[in-house]
């Protein structure tokens, strides 16, 4: 895919992060990127990660073309304070949905997050909403195609709105996907998770997915969607 912003990273070429993991072992938050205390200016943090990672945001926007077919594309990215969704996140992917509406072109969002970004409060939670309602007109009033791609970790706020309204759910091989972690569920509700069961495989096999595809493959399936 090529693609003609300043985001560098798509379905098809993207390697598997090293740090991705497994069902069995509930990813941490963005503390795990972290070197700085939790009491640390939000500022400061934003800093810290702009500066480790490269990446002015959790998420980049943009357009290209998948084997010669416009597209319009959102990339979490799960270092850059956990894929957290804040404000910026959040109106970055709202503008991507309503270009894509404008210009009738399909749009794919590839999901890397641990959900709402809790130092922006009831700013980040609001994004849900917005995301959401976006996505209404550009589905279900215009009748354009959205794909969901879910990468491992899928929790929280993206799990709860974008990330499940694809026409289209895609998920990789072994991808951990929840709303709530194990455990927050096991400290919350005193009951035992049993192991695997937030797995992108177990959500299949209740139908709440379309697919599991390996992301070496992603490419040749998108193209025949799209």
């Amino acid at each position: 895919m090529k693609r003609r912003t300043e985001d560098e990273s798509s379905p098809e070429d993207e390697s598997s992060p090293e740090d991705e993991s497994s069902p069995e072992d509930e990813p941490s938050t963005e503390d795990e990127y972290d070197s700085s205390s939790e009491d640390e200016p939000y500022i400061d943090r934003l800093d810290f990660y702009q500066e480790s990672t490269g990446l002015l945001e959790a998420v980049q926007t943009g357009t290209g073309q998948l084997n010669g077919i416009p597209v319009a594309i959102g990339i979490m990215d799960f270092q850059f304070l956990g894929g957290s969704m804040g404000s910026v996140v959040g109106e970055k992917i709202t503008r991507l949905i309503e270009y894509a509406t404008n210009q009738l072109l399909p749009l794919i969002i590839v999901c890397a997050s641990g959900g709402a970004r809790m130092q922006e409060g009831s700013l980040s939670l609001m994004q849900m909403a917005k995301i959401s309602s976006t996505l209404y007109n550009y589905q279900i009033n215009q009748k354009l195609l959205y794909v969901a791609i879910l990468t491992s970790p899928t929790t929280g706020g993206v799990t709860a709105s974008f990330g499940m309204l694809g026409d289209i759910i895609i998920a990789e091989p072994k991808a951990y996907l929840a709303f709530a972690g194990k455990r927050v569920i096991e400290q919350t509700l005193n009951k035992e998770v049993p192991e695997g069961s937030q797995s992108v495989e177990v959500f299949f096999e209740k139908g709440l997915l379309d697919a599991i595809v390996s992301r070496d493959s992603l490419k040749d399936f998108l193209s025949e969607l799209c």
